[in-house]
């Protein structure tokens, strides 16, 4: 495998950013970005404890709900 692709959304009840990993079961969140970033390979890395078969690329995917009332 060489990709695997997080989708990055902002919890907006309690701030900070929540990280899904696409087709397979790793979660992670933080406060800031910069530790999003850290969690998101520590995640990776417990998930795949075989570096072979470890992704070589985390792409992180930003998705920005918006609502508003007509």
């Amino acid at each position: 495998m060489s990709e695997i692709i997080f989708e990055i959304k902002e919890d907006e009840i309690e701030g900070g950013y929540v990280a899904t990993a696409l087709g397979y079961g790793i979660h992670t969140q933080s406060d800031n970005l910069q530790e999003l970033r850290k969690n998101v390979r520590e995640a990776v890395d417990c998930y795949f404890d075989d570096h072979v078969v470890s992704p070589q690329v985390i792409r992180l995917h930003f998705v920005k709900d918006e609502v508003f009332a007509r």
